[in-house]
Formats: structure tokens, C-alpha cells, sequence
């Protein structure tokens, strides 16, 4: 066999022929292919285990199907779920700073508990979106409480007349573990 030397490829590089002018790396991966083809169709023909070996393909073909179509149901619920939820948050952000007093009083309770181990201790007034917060927190939840309440929409002022303590000392209402909450960085996770 005479190997020819084609320059005039516009490929990067040298292209190997041999005398018939066909590629010689064309013909290799034909060759491979054809023994890849032949040992795929013993292997699955043999007529000893031939029979088994098709049994589990086909098993494991449809567990992969069942699989998928499993995950692509999950991403598929997730994605609406997430949409449905941010149209409810914009929603929420448009028509929640019309709400009434008793609406608005339920909110910054709920963000309270959320921020504060002890939201007993503090009481909650709100007239005509003025929120007033009277009782006992401790100095490391009031910056994050207040900034909170102050996020929720509807809430036009804060004004904080609650007394900040450094320990729970012989505060009564600051007695005891607290409630149990997450941090903000988990609760979102989670969703």
C-alpha cells in the first residue's frame, strides 16, 4: 500500500490516503464501528444468556423512561409552582398596601414571630397603617424585627416604643427558650 500525501484539504493539518484515494482514518472508524456493531449483536444473540441480557436492557431502558418522565413531572411542577408563586408576591405587593387595620395587625404579627424568640412580649397596635410596637425584645432581633415590620406592605410608619434588653435578665415575657425559629436564609431554601 502506497500512502499519498493531499495537501489540498482545507482541514488544518495532513490528510493520509491510500492509493484508492479514499481516507484511511474513514476506513478505521468504519472497521471499528462494524466490530462495535458485531459484539453488541453477539452479545444480545448469544443463545445461552442471550435471553437475560435482553430482559435487563429492557428493564433497565424503562427505568431510566420512568425515570425521566418523573423528574421532568417534578421540574414541570416546580417551574409552575415558582411562577404561581411570583405572580402571587407581585400580586400581594400591589394590593397589600390597601389593607385594613385588623389585616395589617395579623401581618406583622406573623413577621414578629418570625424574627423575634419571643413575640409574646411585644404587643401590636396599628391604626390607619401606623404600626406601634409596645413590650420587651432583645437588642440582637430589634434591627432585624424593625426592619422587617417596615417591609411589610400596607405599613406606612413604625414607631418602636418597645424597651430593648441586652440579656433576658428579670424580664418575665423574655423568660425561658423562646420559639423556635428559622433563619431567614433557610426559610427561603426550603421553598
Amino acid at each position: 500500500m502506497r500512502l499519498i500525501v493531499d495537501r489540498s484539504t482545507r482541514r488544518r493539518g495532513i490528510a493520509v490516503k491510500n492509493n484508492s484515494g479514499h481516507p484511511v482514518l474513514k476506513s478505521a472508524g468504519l472497521a471499528v464501528a462494524g466490530i462495535c456493531a458485531g459484539m453488541v449483536t453477539e452479545y444480545l444473540l448469544d443463545p445461552e444468556r442471550g435471553k437475560a441480557r435482553r430482559a435487563r436492557m429492557r428493564d433497565k431502558t424503562t427505568h431510566a423512561a420512568h425515570e425521566m418522565n418523573g423528574g421532568l413531572s417534578g421540574l414541570s411542577r416546580d417551574l409552575s409552582n415558582r411562577g404561581r408563586g411570583m405572580a402571587m408576591a407581585a400580586r400581594y405587593r400591589v394590593t397589600g398596601r390597601s389593607a385594613d387595620d385588623s389585616v395589617l395587625h395579623d401581618r406583622v404579627r406573623s413577621e414578629l414571630g418570625r424574627h423575634v424568640d419571643h413575640p409574646h412580649a411585644v404587643q401590636v397596635r396599628v391604626d390607619h397603617g401606623t404600626v406601634t410596637l409596645v413590650g420587651d425584645i432583645l437588642a440582637d432581633e430589634e434591627k432585624a424585627a424593625r426592619h422587617a415590620i417596615k417591609r411589610i406592605p400596607g405599613v406606612k410608619k413604625v414607631d418602636a416604643q418597645w424597651t430593648t434588653h441586652e440579656e433576658p435578665g428579670d424580664v418575665p415575657t423574655l423568660q425561658g427558650k423562646g420559639r423556635t425559629r428559622r433563619s431567614p436564609d433557610r426559610a427561603d431554601s426550603n421553598h
